[in-house]
């Protein structure tokens, strides 16, 4: 019988790559994702939500993605936003109106899930609540709503992006939703109205779609897939430093969760790390700086956000 174990391909050749950070995150993903995305047909945002955060550098310009696929500034690239990903609409409209405001063309190159689930202010508010719970045992959410919207997801009474599409439905939904998490929909009376005007915006550029069906046809008419994580494998739900974790699959099983990939598709998986490592979020950190170089410590990590963001 032949081999078929050694089927991987390095570098450029590959066709469809995956992108995984190999610590805590913030190892320069978006970076190389961006570089990539130069040589890639599609890029394929595969977990996370707007938790994720991909700087990228264009000339004297600066873009800091949330949620967006990295490869949004290549005008070559169509971009997906898979199943696995957690989306907040309203932080979707502001990265494209900033888009907008830098003439950057991302009609007809932004497909978003129909099976993405969607996140709302309550999610948001109950993030913030179990944080502040929590105290000096937080695990260090960035508070997006990324964790109870994959609860709801997990408890089956989370709407869907395809949820959209027949509003009537979509409000009731909404409304059950609520319900499920001890808030009505006179807790939160302006958030309905704002979501209509993004799913009218949403609908109308045709950026829902069957992303399952979309990737494997192309990777059958040899379009090359490049496959974007957020957050990193030491913050993987199940293989990470759990509790103090992310809510989704952040290694490079969640590339098949999360876009509907058959494992053997994948060609290469390139591990991003860094030489001086920090960590996003609480929990233990062997090389954390204590005692008498605590000051030191928070003064590195400050200087690294700074500059990130």
């Amino acid at each position: 019988m032949k081999s078929v174990a050694n089927h991987c391909k390095t570098g450029l050749k590959s066709r469809l790559c995956a992108i995984i950070g190999s610590q805590w995150g913030d190892e320069g993903k978006g970076k190389l994702t961006d570089i990539l995305a130069n040589k890639y047909d599609i890029c394929a945002r595969f977990n996370g939500g707007d938790n994720a955060g991909h700087t990228i550098v264009v000339g004297d310009k600066k873009f800091a993605f949330h949620l967006l696929p990295s490869g949004m500034l290549n005008e070559k690239c169509v971009n997906v936003i898979g199943n696995g990903v957690v989306v907040n609409l309203k932080s979707l409209k502001k990265e494209l109106e900033n888009l907008d405001r830098a003439n950057i063309d991302y009609k007809k190159r932004l497909i978003i899930s129909d099976r993405a689930h969607i996140i709302f202010q309550a999610h948001i508010d109950s993030d913030i609540s179990s944080e502040k719970g929590l105290k000096d045992k937080n695990i260090g959410t960035t508070k997006k709503g990324i964790g109870p919207t994959y609860a709801t997801k997990a408890r089956r009474t989370g709407l869907r992006i395809h949820d959209l599409k027949d509003w009537d439905l979509f409000a009731e939904k909404y409304n059950s939703l609520l319900a499920s998490v001890g808030k009505t929909a006179d807790d939160y009376k302006s958030e309905l109205d704002e979501i209509k005007q993004i799913r009218e915006f949403v609908i109308s550029q045709g950026m829902i779609g069957d992303t399952v069906q979309i990737l494997s046809d192309a990777y059958y008419n040899h379009k090359r897939i490049l496959a974007e994580g957020a957050n990193a494998t030491l913050l993987d739900l199940d293989f990470g430093t759990y509790p103090y974790v992310t809510s989704s699959s952040t290694s490079i099983g969640g590339v098949c969760t999360g876009l509907g990939i058959p494992p053997q598709r994948i060609e290469t998986i390139v591990g991003i790390a860094k030489a001086y490592t920090t960590r996003v979020g609480s929990g233990p950190f062997p090389s954390e700086c204590l005692g008498e170089e605590q000051e030191i410590g928070e003064d590195i990590r400050k200087r690294v956000i700074l500059n990130f963001f």
